[in-house]
């Protein structure tokens, strides 16, 4: 079986592939290796795929419409994996053309894509973020999503209703899933692991948003992979018993589901912290900031219907991921 793979340099995609590579998949990697962050860490996340001969890749904008359109035609992927967006809600605030190109113009030719094709299943990634000013913890796929707070959120919604049309009209496959604060090995340095990290072991201070006051369903990569992979062997079905009186946000009469992966286990910030100086053997210095616009201050994942699904719940401990993460960080930055 042929996979496209979008994202393929990035964090997520990285691991993806590899492991769909790892069981035999051909996998067709797609990635624009943008600026965004260190593209030498992409480089080096995109050599190691290399090393297998089931890897293609093809440097493409997501938005290239033509580009796109060639790349499923000569490819022919039976199911896709789109993990290729533009990420980060803070910089959604300083850039906010680059989500629109991304998320909904490159998202749009994912689906087309797809639907001209002969495209089996589609899962792509959608966020925790979507969950907006929702209070109400755990987050479950059945709370209402129409209070986003930061426009890489109001994308990542987009593309759940761009799945769902596709879905109901075309009879599209198609996987939502809602990652929850993911960290681990080749992460992202735009991230709290990754910054923290740095800066302890460069002698800084660390920037600690809401004075510390946060919780976060901090989900370990391994974890998600795995859940990534089970749904992508499990195509998206219609729910029988969906009511369109009562509509269920997280099924559908079409071919439609989203899912929550994320650890079920919120952890205060200041307890992340905590495990990432245990790791590092080093305390931290803490600047006391504000809470960032965009921002929210607790995220936690129900994870019944991924569960119910596939049979899978992610579980990898805080402190054991950070220990993993800090091993990694020290052998590849040779710290």
């Amino acid at each position: 079986m042929t996979i496209l793979v979008t994202g393929a340099a990035g964090f997520i995609g990285y691991h993806a592939a590899r492991r769909l590579l790892e069981r035999g998949n051909a996998v067709v990697g797609l990635d624009n290796l943008n600026s965004y962050y260190d593209v030498s860490l992409k480089e080096a996340r995109l050599a190691r795929l290399r090393e297998h001969p089931g890897f293609r890749f093809t440097k493409l904008n997501l938005e290239d419409r033509e580009g796109m359109a060639s790349l499923f035609a000569a490819a022919r992927p039976q199911r896709v994996v789109h993990l290729a967006a533009q990420a980060g809600v803070r910089y959604s605030l300083e850039n906010p053309h680059a989500y629109l190109d991304s998320n909904l113009a490159g998202f749009l030719n994912i689906l087309e894509g797809c639907r001209y094709n002969g495209v089996e299943h589609l899962v792509y990634a959608s966020s925790s973020s979507v969950y907006g000013g929702n209070t109400r913890l755990p987050f479950s796929e059945h709370d209402n999503i129409d209070h986003p707070v930061s426009l890489y959120a109001a994308t990542k919604k987009a593309n759940e209703l761009m799945a769902h049309t596709y879905s109901h009209l075309f009879r599209l496959p198609t996987t939502g899933l809602r990652f929850f604060t993911v960290y681990g090995p080749w992460g992202r340095p735009d991230m709290a692991l990754f910054l923290f990290t740095k800066a302890i072991l460069e002698g800084r201070p660390i920037e600690v948003f809401n004075h510390g006051d946060m919780i976060r369903d901090f989900t370990y990569i391994d974890d998600i992979v795995e859940g990534v992979i089970r749904v992508l062997d499990r195509p998206a079905e219609a729910n029988p018993e969906f009511e369109p009186a009562r509509p269920d946000p997280g099924t559908s009469n079409a071919p439609y589901r989203v899912f929550n992966i994320g650890n079920s286990q919120p952890t205060p910030l200041n307890d992340y912290i905590e495990a990432l100086e245990e790791a590092l053997g080093r305390k931290a210095v803490r600047n006391l900031l504000p809470m960032q616009p965009g921002d929210v201050p607790a995220t936690s994942a129900n994870t019944d219907e991924l569960d119910a699904w596939v049979g899978f719940r992610p579980g990898t401990p805080v402190r054991e991921g950070v220990r993993r993460f800090v091993e990694w960080y020290r052998g590849f930055y040779k710290t």
